[in-house]
């Protein structure tokens, strides 16, 4: 586990270097916020349609080969968009080709590696290794933003993609030497005991295709709720790394040593978020929303900052909200799916967030060039906000107290444990 920590965060610097200099390379290219979004969703698009069939694949193939020749082959790719770089090849439509591919490889290469890390420690430590996952990534995104900058300053933007492709065959290198902790699943499960739960047990052994991911999915109220959660996120807030750099190269005046500043403390306030995050035995659905609501209302006071220091001093509790909310979610969905499924469970979630993952950025790129980026800042904050807190409204007045009732002991722990659950 601390060699595939390691490689992770080795990883993710290189990733977070790119993804520094990637937006500011559009702009640079296109002068338009709408085509730097829609950089970012074509990225994305190969999830909607595929995500399904990778989980399914993930679930089936080897995982530490998966996981490999994922590694390598988005080492290739971000080599070769150096390469084209480093020549003064690379124009809009290379970079928008290779970033579909990139996206077509992480259909399979996303949930491999993230169920590869919980395989490396025992079952009671996963929620902790998802924490550390989460540590892992917001320390190599603060990694990545400083060196990005860097980078940039004395050997180019060509650097960033090179040092993102090296970091991918350094995963790619270590992954073979890597020892499960607990045997792999087996693939015959045992029959739901009755009385229990069907949702939470293991599937039949004759269901093994894509769209049995999807299925079980929409069956759990609490994944169900994850989605629109992260949905409506999504769609007008959380892509901080395509809002603010607007914000900042643009009302706040400052350039790309601003934003990397800006970069910067968001990974520091993902870094304390993730280890809050790691703390965090059994998270819930509620938790999520709370933290989304007040990241709602923080990207409100971040619409109206009048100088990039107050935006920076608000930047922070953001990127802990976001940090905190994101490893809570990740726990859900990787512990709440039996073991044979959960492949397929994040492929579900792969092709469901992918929905507004590419409706999202193009949309607040219009918005931006129509109504300016503080106006879509402020509403899209206020939307969120008043999303969550009419979705807890709701859930209250369906939720009917029940009159006391005499209660066997075998049934009540089970349903108290479902409700803390929830």
């Amino acid at each position: 586990m601390r060699w595939w920590a390691v490689a992770n965060f080795v990883s993710n610097a290189g990733t977070w270097m790119q993804l520094t200099v990637q937006n500011l390379l559009v702009l640079q290219i296109t002068g338009s916020a709408a085509a730097t979004g829609l950089s970012v969703s074509i990225q994305v698009a190969p999830g909607l349609l595929l995500g399904l069939a990778g989980g399914a694949a993930v679930d089936r193939w080897p995982r530490k080969l998966t996981a490999a020749a994922g590694q390598a082959l988005l080492g290739l790719v971000a080599l070769v968009t150096a390469v084209l770089v480093a020549l003064g090849r690379l124009d809009l439509p290379v970079l928008l080709a290779l970033s579909a591919v990139t996206g077509l490889i992480a259909t399979v290469d996303g949930p491999a590696c993230a169920l590869l890390g919980n395989d490396l420690v025992r079952t009671e430590d996963v929620p902790s290794a998802i924490g550390v996952g989460s540590l892992v990534h917001s320390a190599g995104r603060l990694a990545g933003a400083a060196l990005a900058g860097v980078a940039v300053a004395v050997v180019g933007t060509a650097a960033a993609y090179a040092a993102n492709g090296v970091s991918f065959l350094f995963v790619a290198c270590v992954i073979p030497f890597l020892k499960a902790a607990r045997p792999a699943q087996p693939r015959a499960e045992a029959v739901t005991a009755p009385g229990a739960d069907p949702a939470s047990e293991p599937v039949e052994e004759q269901k093994t295709s894509a769209r049995d991911g999807l299925a079980f999915f929409m069956r759990r109220p609490r994944l169900v709720a994850l989605a629109a959660l992260n949905g409506i996120s999504a769609m007008f807030g959380r892509n901080y790394s395509l809002t603010l750099v607007v914000l900042v190269t643009g009302p706040l005046a400052g350039d790309a040593g601003s934003f990397s500043k800006v970069s910067t403390v968001l990974a520091v306030g993902g870094i304390i978020g993730a280890v809050l995050g790691a703390r965090l035995h059994r998270p819930s659905v509620r938790l999520v929303g709370m933290l989304t609501f007040a990241g709602a209302l923080l990207q409100v006071l971040a619409g109206l900052s009048p100088s990039l220091a107050l935006l920076l001093v608000l930047v922070l509790p953001m990127a802990v909200a976001e940090s905190v909310g994101d490893t809570a979610q990740s726990t859900v969905l990787q512990t709440d799916p039996p073991a044979r499924m959960r492949g397929r469970v994040l492929g579900a979630w792969s092709s469901i967030r992918t929905v507004w993952s590419l409706a999202a950025p193009p949309m607040l790129g219009l918005l931006m060039e129509f109504a300016g980026v503080r106006a879509t800042l402020v509403a899209g904050g206020l939307v969120i906000a008043g999303a969550v807190a009419a979705g807890y409204l709701l859930r209250g007045r369906r939720v009917r107290p029940v009159a006391p009732a005499r209660v066997s002991e075998a049934v009540l722990p089970a349903r108290t444990s479902l409700g803390t659950a929830a």
